[in-house]
């Protein structure tokens, strides 16, 4: 038996087919990974995120820790509530995990890192506060749900109260709120807009049940990580790890390389391979024919190095299958898997393949 997060019942009387994910047991689906697919695009769903880890980060020299720490600029965040999606990197520029961090006040942080990454993360973060006056806080005994779709605000804000509602319905995208005993960011895994709302364990059954009540539907982890792949947005351990830098895993966006006095760790070696160049990149790749990119499929590139898919799956809403592939970046327009023995020629594109549940690719 794995770890179980608050809401184990529900998925449990819900029909889940609960599966083993980074040693929690979470509902893969409930009936339909297509059905809860097309949910999440066409009207509203909810996910049990409650094994992602939060950690508070306090103390009078926040700023400065998550300054060196991160790989994009916490310098940035200056509003109660501002959020920023970055990457922490080790000395060699590789991905130690990505994350989100909220600036609370100036002297509270709050950090959400991935479940399977939780104890590596917490002996980096603790390593790395050695000589910061900083104390971390990992907030067990809060879940996390969130609510995507385009549908979703509304109908979180239907259950929430009138008084909740008013203060994070104008929340603008990667910003959050505290409203009476949540705190609800705009943020999410999907491409769609919605919310993560995070509560306290023994209340977050009773908002489980009030969005079902809402026609809010529950989402599995099958239909998770296909909404994620169509959105173009990358999975720890599969598109990214410590092997692998934000150059090379289209992800570039993340670092701020601005001020240059900044010293944050993984910096040195990602000026290195920002004067050479990286020799590998995360692209995109759609097959019109018939079949199905799949995970570790070899990428076969004309006069340069194979490259290999990272995730891939079919595509629910584009009708096809697609996929994230990690490929030399001399890759042309279109280049080859290799699909149990058989070529099959892709094209190269850069994701999301759906944005807001539309097609950006054709």
């Amino acid at each position: 038996m794995g770890n179980r997060t608050p809401l184990y019942a529900q998925h449990v009387a819900m029909g889940a087919k609960i599966v083993d994910f980074g040693g929690w047991d979470m509902p893969l689906h409930y009936g339909s990974q297509l059905e809860e697919h097309h949910q999440v695009r066409r009207d509203a769903g909810m996910f049990d995120v409650s094994h992602m880890t939060i950690i508070d980060i306090r103390g009078s020299q926040v700023r400065n820790y998550l300054s060196h720490l991160l790989a994009n600029n916490v310098g940035r965040l200056k509003e109660p509530g501002k959020a920023l999606y970055s990457c922490m990197l080790n000395e060699q520029a590789g991905v130690v995990d990505d994350l989100i961090v909220y600036y609370m006040d100036e002297q509270w942080f709050r950090m959400v890192v991935n479940a399977a990454t939780r104890d590596k993360d917490m002996a980096w973060l603790a390593r790395h506060a050695a000589g910061f006056d900083v104390q971390l806080q990992e907030r067990t005994e809060l879940a996390m749900v969130a609510v995507q779709g385009p549908n979703a605000r509304a109908k979180v804000h239907g259950v929430i109260g009138a008084e909740a509602a008013q203060r994070v319905q104008l929340l603008a995208p990667f910003y959050a709120a505290e409203a009476d005993d949540l705190l609800i960011a705009r943020t999410g895994y999907t491409g769609e807009d919605g919310y993560e709302v995070m509560v306290v364990n023994d209340k977050v059954a009773e908002l489980w049940r009030k969005l079902a009540a809402a026609e809010v539907k529950p989402i599995g982890l099958g239909a998770r990580d296909t909404l994620r792949l169509e959105a173009g947005m990358s999975l720890y351990g599969s598109d990214m790890d410590e092997t692998t830098t934000p150059s090379e895993s289209a992800l570039a966006w993340t670092v701020a390389w601005e001020p240059e006095t900044r010293d944050f760790i993984g910096r040195a070696a990602l000026t290195r391979q920002r004067g050479n160049g990286p020799k590998r990149k995360l692209v995109g790749l759609i097959l019109d024919d018939k079949g199905v990119l799949r995970n570790h499929q070899k990428v076969i590139v004309d006069g340069l190095q194979d490259g290999e898919i990272t995730s891939g799956s079919f595509s629910p809403t584009l009708g096809k299958a697609i996929a994230l592939a990690r490929v030399p970046t001399q890759v042309g327009a279109t280049c080859q898997v290799d699909i149990r023995g058989r070529l099959v020629t892709v094209r190269v594109v850069k994701p999301p393949f759906v944005r807001n549940g539309k097609a950006c690719i054709q």
